[in-house]
């Protein structure tokens, strides 16, 4: 029952990704390689090295990070769509 009580004591703090420092809200966040922002726990694929894969956005020591989910990236399975003639008349 203790590992429980634990749990349920920690998960808040770790769901709560902002913080505050003398009284200012930091928040916490990853950015791609556009600077675009990308929030805690969204992923994304990443091209590193040469090297794609999708990565999750998380948080270690308290400092947002990039962490390898899935070595390669999910890509679309869909058939490029002819276009439809028109008919003019």
């Amino acid at each position: 029952m203790k590992p429980l009580l634990a749990l349920l004591i920690v998960t808040p703090q770790l769901l709560w990704a902002d913080s505050t420092i003398n009284g200012k809200t930091v928040e916490c966040y990853c950015t791609d390689k556009t600077g675009s922002r990308v929030e805690l726990g969204e992923t994304i694929c990443l091209e590193v090295g040469g090297r794609m894969f999708m990565a999750q956005c998380q948080m270690s020591l308290n400092v947002p990070m990039w962490r390898e989910v899935r070595q390669g990236c999910l890509t679309s399975q869909a058939l490029p769509q002819t276009p439809i003639p028109t008919v003019k008349g």
